[in-house]
């Protein structure tokens, strides 16, 4: 059997979330469908998983799978065509303008593209994650509450750019951008992250040490994540599970810990030929795993 993935050899794999306590995600039946007749396209059918307080959790899945869709119910952004669920104790279906401005104020989110303002500083920019918050528009620096330029200093320590707080933001290497990034979306005091395939655009460093801040920042916090990725390595690393989407619909999850690399890349073969991979039903809860038994069409010959 090969071996499995090592983690990063400065940083040891993150440890399994606490048993117990309320899912921050819960999804059952959630289903989007993007237009209507012969000409809709199903983006999300019928998934259904929860995640738990503290859990680091990875999607896989080819570009079209579903993964960015689902991020974007789980803030808020879209209404499921059928089924629901819950992000934060608030109802995905029937949820109201204010309810889900509530809730997005309490979830960050990482992008692909760094969204910042190149020409500010980098301080400015980490302190625009505070807009949720306050009153008003802001028009330079000063004009934030000093409170919350402290915040954003002490944000930009934990990231590791401390240094460059008055530094322009676009004459910041892609690794620093987003590492910005992800301290702008701390400073909301999320209780939740969601990163939509956050080292896409990264060099394999650089993408590494993302996760690992990621990851970390996830542990001192106690903040539930959930992240869309490619890369198989990385998932294995800093995740405590894996859920994979083919064509909007969930064909695996499982827990990384005791799963090697090999199984793992069988699975996402599995969710490349378009397969449904049925796993040891123990996920989530840091014990080993299985191996996994790829059947088509929902259990040929079952």
């Amino acid at each position: 059997m090969t071996a499995a993935v090592p983690a990063a050899a400065d940083t040891p794999r993150v440890a399994a979330a606490a048993d117990g306590g309320e899912p921050v995600i819960r999804l059952e039946g959630l289903t989007k469908r993007f237009g209507s007749g012969s000409g809709s396209l199903l983006a999300l059918d019928d998934v259904s998983f929860d995640v738990r307080p503290g859990e680091v959790v990875a999607l896989l899945g080819l570009s079209g799978s579903g993964k960015s869709t689902l991020l974007s119910h789980l803030d808020g952004l879209q209404a499921p065509t059928a089924g629901d669920g819950t992000v934060l104790g608030t109802r995905l279906a029937g949820a109201g303008r204010a309810e889900l401005r509530a809730l997005r104020r309490r979830i960050g989110f990482v992008f692909q593209q760094f969204h910042l303002v190149g020409r500010l500083t980098v301080l400015e920019n980490v302190c625009t994650g505070a807009l949720g918050s306050l009153r008003g528009p802001r028009l330079g620096l000063p004009t934030y509450p000093k409170a919350v330029r402290e915040r954003a200093l002490d944000g930009l320590e934990q990231v590791g750019l401390a240094a460059h707080a008055f530094q322009r933001a676009d004459t910041l290497s892609g690794g620093q951008q987003q590492r910005v990034a992800v301290a702008r979306a701390l400073m909301q005091e999320p209780a939740l992250l969601l990163a939509d395939e956050p080292v896409a655009s990264l060099d394999p460093e650089s993408s590494a040490q993302i996760m690992r801040l990621l990851s970390r920042v996830a542990k001192e916090r106690e903040l539930t994540v959930l992240c869309s990725l490619h890369q198989v390595d990385l998932a294995l690393s800093w995740a405590h599970r894996v859920v994979g989407l083919r064509s909007g619909r969930v064909v695996m999850d499982v827990a990384t810990r005791g799963i090697d690399r090999a199984t793992v890349m069988r699975l996402y073969e599995a969710v490349e030929a378009d397969a449904t991979v049925s796993v040891d039903p123990a996920h989530a809860d840091g014990t080993a795993v299985g191996e996994p038994v790829a059947s088509t069409a929902l259990g040929k010959g079952a």
